[in-house]
């Protein structure tokens, strides 16, 4: 599976999700639920605990997605089954890049993320 992660230096264009490399960066692998079409890379995700499947992150749910866990490497599409994708486990990331399901922003997860060694910062648009 081609990703930003494995192209090479030379064909990644820049997008403004991270923040800084003062932390490093960290990915690991989730398995994403299916049936949520299009996930963009950037978007926050929470665990099922029942299923152990990743979803958009919502404070509004009460089935363990509620939590922030990672965020999403790549665009990823989920409508035909579940997809096994990458996600950063750590590193500081552009708050304003960042996707979050239901009504949800940085600032109700920051906390959560920062225990997580997921830092956010304000990045100036360039």
């Amino acid at each position: 599976m081609d990703n930003l992660y494995t192209q090479q230096a030379d064909s990644v264009s820049y997008d403004n999700l991270f923040s800084m490399p003062s932390v490093d960066i960290q990915i690991k692998s989730v398995t994403l639920k299916s049936g949520q079409g299009v996930l963009k890379r950037g978007t926050v995700l929470g665990i099922i605990t029942a299923s152990g499947l990743a979803v958009k992150v919502d404070s509004g749910q009460t089935d363990g997605s509620q939590t922030s866990n990672c965020i999403l490497t790549d665009d990823v599409d989920t409508t035909s089954g579940n997809v096994v994708a990458t996600a950063y486990s750590a590193g500081t990331f552009n708050r304003s890049a960042l996707i979050f399901g239901g009504t949800d922003t940085a600032a109700i997860h920051e906390t959560r993320l920062r225990e997580l060694g997921i830092f956010l910062k304000d990045n100036i648009p360039y």
